[in-house]
């Protein structure tokens, strides 16, 4: 512990069967408080007494606040839970957007089972995101790769299906060939386009029983298709996710925007620096936001690296090759 001037708070918990799973198998939930914010804490009952720095007791009441809550409105709490938390907790926001992102953890934003746990916004950008499918028509999604853009998309969209909100789920790419053309790959035209939309498939999985989903596909209820199978369709009384549209050219983005019917909604998702298009060709999603950036019934949420979602094990491997690179190449102090 940090040679600050040590403090002490005293917390108590009023229902005894909801205790162990605050604390976390073999106290893993303590274990890792203690690790992530730098102080000691001693369990007793249904009593904590946490000892360290008064901001760091600040951030551990604020952790322990969101995770019992949570429990106590039967929602799940796991070490992604802990973890989303904790990086709350530890991040350089304002007191108000703190206060915003701790409220979106202790809600349940989408009401769907994934792997048997009950999905939730686990930062103020993803409440946000939400918040913003549920009321607008178009939404972008934009930012770095681990921020749940995707995932949550599915996650909601599945949920307007299953409540009847809506008819349809269309999940779609678009297949930009990297090395080698569609044409010459082995295989039927299904197979050359599976590797291409697997990221959907995964994680539809995570949301429906593959049984589910097999007789969805069946009759319709969900498609899963790349961009170029879109043209020329109107949909209606549909949610359409149109996935890594950072490869979408201008006219492809047109395209899929003009697709949107009667009663449908459109989410697109990408991440503007990471594009596999050829050098020289302008994104379609970058277009797209310069265009519709003023269109009324948009939506348009921002993702940062600060907001990526990672295992605790990625969080200390990408800290290590952060290190590494303020290093040099040789391992070297620049």
């Amino acid at each position: 512990m940090s040679k600050q001037t040590v403090r002490r708070i005293g917390l108590q918990f009023d229902d005894n069967e909801l205790v162990p799973f605050l604390f976390g198998e073999h106290d893993s939930h303590l274990n890792q408080i203690e690790e992530e914010l730098d102080v000691e804490i001693s369990a007793r009952g249904n009593e904590i007494v946490v000892t360290g720095s008064k901001q760091n007791l600040r951030a551990a009441q604020s952790v322990f606040d969101v995770l019992w809550e949570r429990l106590t409105k039967g929602m799940e709490v796991g070490t992604e839970e802990v973890t989303s938390a904790l990086a709350v907790a530890r991040s350089p926001m304002d007191a108000a957007t703190r206060d915003t992102a701790m409220a979106a953890l202790k809600e349940s934003h989408v009401k769907v089972k994934a792997k048997n746990k009950t999905i939730t916004a686990r930062s103020a950008k993803q409440a946000e995101y939400l918040d913003a499918i549920c009321k607008h028509h178009l939404v972008f999604g934009l930012g770095p790769a681990g921020t749940g853009k995707t995932f949550l998309a599915v996650a909601q969209a599945v949920t307007m299906m299953l409540s009847g909100e809506t008819d349809r789920l269309i999940l779609c790419r678009p297949a930009v060939e990297a090395g080698e053309r569609l044409g010459f790959l082995p295989g039927t035209m299904q197979e050359k386009i599976d590797p291409y939309l697997r990221p959907i498939y995964d994680a539809l999985h995570d949301m429906l029983p593959p049984e589910q989903i097999a007789r969805r596909l069946a009759d319709g209820s969900i498609e899963i298709a790349p961009l170029a199978f879109m043209r020329g369709r109107t949909l209606s009384n549909a949610v359409v996710i149109l996935d890594e549209a950072q490869n979408t050219t201008p006219a492809q983005m047109k395209m899929a925007l003009t697709r949107i019917g009667e009663g449908s909604r459109m989410i697109i998702t990408g991440d503007l620096s990471q594009t596999d298009l050829p050098a020289g060709q302008k994104s379609g999603l970058h277009d797209a936001i310069d265009v519709l950036r003023d269109v009324k019934d948009v939506a348009m949420v921002r993702f940062a690296e600060g907001d990526v979602v990672r295992s605790r094990l990625v969080k200390y491997i990408v800290e290590a090759y952060d290190k590494r690179d303020k290093q040099g190449t040789d391992g070297k102090k620049a």
